[in-house]
C-alpha cells in the first residue's frame, strides 16, 4: 500500500505524467524485489541504509551508468521523503547514500600526426577559400582560440611585431596569444590575397562578399577539413582547441601556460587534458612494450 499511495500523489496531487508515474513505481518495485530477495521479511519500513547501498553496488555491478543509478536513487529518495512527511517510516533509508559521480567524458582530440598530415600534406585547393579556409584549421590548432574568439577577429587584434594575437572570450575577457612563424606567413599570405576583397574590411576573416565569416560557415569547413584525416564523431572547431591543448602538454608545456593560453578560469578546467595525455601514455606502452 505504501508504493501505491506514493504513485496516486504523483499523479494526483503532483499532476506528473503517467510515463514518470510509471517509471517511479519500476524503480521502486525494482528495489522491493531486491530486498525481498536479501530477507523475505523486509519491508519498506525496516530496510536500513546497507540495504540501500548493497542495492546500488548491485546496480553498478549489472552494468548500469551513474547517470540511471542515480535516476533510481532518486526516485527511491522521494518515495521514503513522501513517506517520512505521512509519518509512515521513521526514517529514511536514503538521506546517508550518496550518489554516484558521473564520470567526465575525455576531450576529443586528433592526433599530432594527422594533423601534420592535413596541414603539410593534404590537398586543400587553391585561391582565396582554399588559403583561408587553410588558415582557419592552423590558427585553431595552433592557438587553441574558440569559435567565437575566431569569428569575431579583427585586424587590429593581430600584432605581427610583437608575434601576439589578442582575443576576447568569455564575459569579454581579453588574454593575448603568442604565434609562430609559419603561422605569420600564412597569414601574411590570406591577407594579401584577402585585400582583393574586403581592402577596408575590419574583420580578420571574409567571405567573398568581404563582410564578416560567420560562425556556421567556419564550423562546417571545419568539420569537412578533419574528415579528410580523421573518422571521429566529433569534427570541430572545439576539437581542434582539445587538440591544441593535448599537443602543448605532449610537448612538456606547463599546465598553468596552457591553462592562460586556453583562457580557462580554474586550473580544474584545464587539468582534464592531463587525463587525455595520460591516456596516450598508456596507449603507446600497451603497443610498444614487449610485456604489456
Amino acid at each position: 500500500m505504501l508504493k501505491e499511495s506514493f504513485l496516486e500523489y504523483l499523479s494526483l496531487e503532483r499532476n506528473y505524467s503517467d510515463k514518470t508515474v510509471i517509471s517511479y513505481g519500476t524503480d521502486i518495485a525494482k528495489f522491493e524485489e531486491y530486498f525481498k530477495g536479501l530477507d523475505e521479511s523486509l519491508d519498506f519500513t525496516a530496510v536500513d541504509s546497507d540495504v540501500v547501498r548493497s542495492w546500488v553496488l548491485k546496480l553498478m555491478d549489472e552494468g548500469y551508468e551513474a547517470a540511471s543509478v542515480n535516476r533510481k536513487l532518486s526516485s527511491l529518495r522521494s518515495f521514503y521523503r513522501y513517506l517520512l512527511r505521512k509519518k509512515m517510516v521513521a526514517a529514511d533509508p536514503t538521506q546517508k547514500v550518496a550518489g554516484l559521480k558521473r564520470k567526465k567524458p575525455l576531450p576529443v582530440f586528433v592526433r599530432e600526426a594527422d594533423m601534420d598530415r592535413l596541414l603539410d600534406a593534404a590537398d586543400l585547393g587553391e585561391g582565396f577559400k582554399a588559403v583561408r579556409n587553410r588558415l582557419i584549421v592552423e590558427m585553431f590548432y595552433e592557438t587553441g582560440m574558440r569559435l567565437s574568439e575566431l569569428v569575431g577577429l579583427n585586424d587590429g587584434d593581430v600584432d605581427f611585431s610583437a608575434s601576439v594575437i589578442k582575443v576576447t572570450g568569455k564575459r569579454n575577457k581579453q588574454r593575448l596569444i603568442p604565434f609562430g612563424e609559419e603561422l605569420r606567413e600564412d597569414m601574411r599570405a590570406y591577407l594579401s590575397l584577402r585585400d582583393d576583397y574586403a581592402a577596408n574590411a575590419d574583420a580578420f576573416f571574409v567571405g567573398k562578399d568581404g563582410k564578416r565569416i560567420g560562425r556556421s560557415t567556419v564550423y562546417l569547413l571545419v568539420r569537412r577539413y578533419l574528415s579528410k584525416v580523421v573518422t571521429l564523431k566529433k569534427k570541430s572547431p572545439h576539437v581542434l582547441r582539445h587538440s591544441f591543448a593535448t599537443s602543448m602538454l605532449n610537448n612538456h608545456a606547463e599546465l598553468e601556460a596552457v591553462k592562460e593560453l586556453l583562457g580557462h578560469e580554474s586550473l580544474k578546467t584545464t587539468e582534464i587534458y592531463t587525463h587525455t595525455t595520460f591516456e596516450e601514455l598508456k596507449k603507446v606502452y600497451e603497443q610498444a612494450h614487449p610485456r604489456a
